[in-house]
């Protein structure tokens, strides 16, 4: 059973299960989903505790000894087995399916792993302890949901925010939820319960955004410009590697091309945005972008992409981060085309400021 960090506390409050096993990418989720098994644990008696963390070296021996050796001190235990590489190896991955097929009994056994990739998921290990148990995942908050968190977040302290003070408060945390989390623990400190005011929130606020390179993607999109422009700066000062960058936004205009060229050979969208490895939010956002762009735009922007890789490497004269600007504002301006069916289909909505 699989389950979101943000339902783990409806779940608990229905009953403690035997086994969980917590995963993510968020590391601020991953520890707060642990800490409240922890507590669920010890507030249904399970006193005694015992950590295994399966770093280097590891003889996973002792996880069977320990799950079929008797407490002495209490009549349940919570067992909390901690694996920092997600890695167990071959007899690691044999230990844990062993575990999986025969739980101990009055015990809670807790494991926690980092981020685990899809091919990890499908593993034999991972599927027969999210068979025996709930598998816990502590998914990275995008951008897009980095609004509501936030103000769950303000409300559970008793603060609220206005959306202009939420948009200010996303720019500066996106991408540091663990920051993000302290800032927001740091306004408590700083302010009464209630409203809080802009203009006071604007000079407390540290700018402590990290952006992901893969993420540049999604942004252009959206063609959202304003944050594009704020990845790129924040990129930069980061000391991420130009050539990544360059990648990251080739590769989409790449991608836009492959799509435009089956459709025109008579292939469906659905299908020519899997033969181009199209998935996830990408697959949701590409359709627009099409609209939006000429094919003959997206053989021009990688005409240019050539050349901004000529400047990153010296062999042509320029600013390679502004190279890198111009490039990505070249696949979020919209042809004459594109621009008429946008209009057509805004008709009574309102345009980004």
């Amino acid at each position: 059973m699989r389950i979101d960090s943000e339902q783990l506390t409806q779940h608990l409050s229905r009953g403690l299960k035997s086994l969980y096993v917590v995963y993510g990418e968020e590391l601020l989720l991953a520890l707060e989903a642990a800490d409240r098994v922890r507590a669920k644990s010890l507030e249904q008696g399970f006193d005694e505790r015992r950590v295994l963390i399966a770093e280097s070296g590891f003889d996973w021996s002792e996880l069977a000894m320990v799950s079929n050796s008797l407490s002495l001190f209490a009549p349940k235990r919570l067992l909390d087995l901690r694996i920092p590489s997600g890695k167990p190896g071959k007899e690691g991955s044999e230990a844990l399916q062993h575990l999986a097929a025969s739980l101990p009994a009055d015990t809670v056994t807790l494991i926690t792993l980092p981020g685990i990739d899809r091919q990890g998921q499908t593993s034999k290990w991972f599927e027969a302890l999210d068979k025996a148990g709930v598998a816990v995942h502590a998914a990275a908050i995008k951008r897009d949901h980095l609004g509501p968190w936030l103000a769950s977040r303000l409300a559970q302290q008793g603060q609220q925010a206005d959306a202009q003070t939420i948009e200010f408060l996303i720019d500066r945390v996106e991408g540091n939820l663990m920051a993000a989390h302290q800032e927001v623990q740091k306004l408590a400190l700083l302010f009464r319960a209630g409203a809080l005011p802009f203009d006071e929130v604007k000079n407390a606020v540290v700018d402590v955004a990290r952006f992901n390179v893969f993420e540049i993607g999604v942004t252009l999109l959206k063609s959202d410009r304003v944050h594009f422009v704020r990845m790129l700066d924040g990129l930069q000062a980061e000391g991420a590697a130009a050539p990544l960058v360059l990648w990251a936004i080739a590769e989409e205009a790449r991608a836009m091309a492959r799509v435009k060229t089956a459709m025109a050979a008579g292939r469906p969208l659905a299908q020519a945005l899997r033969d181009a490895r199209v998935w996830g939010p990408r697959q949701d956002l590409m359709p627009a972008a099409l609209r939006r762009l000429t094919q003959g735009q997206l053989i021009a922007a990688l005409r240019h992409a050539a050349n901004v890789d000529r400047i990153i490497k010296g062999l042509a004269s320029g600013d390679a981060w502004d190279a890198l600007l111009q490039l990505g504002l070249e696949l979020m301006n919209p042809s004459p085309q594109g621009r008429a069916a946008a209009n057509r289909g805004k008709i009574g909505a309102g345009t980004r400021g």
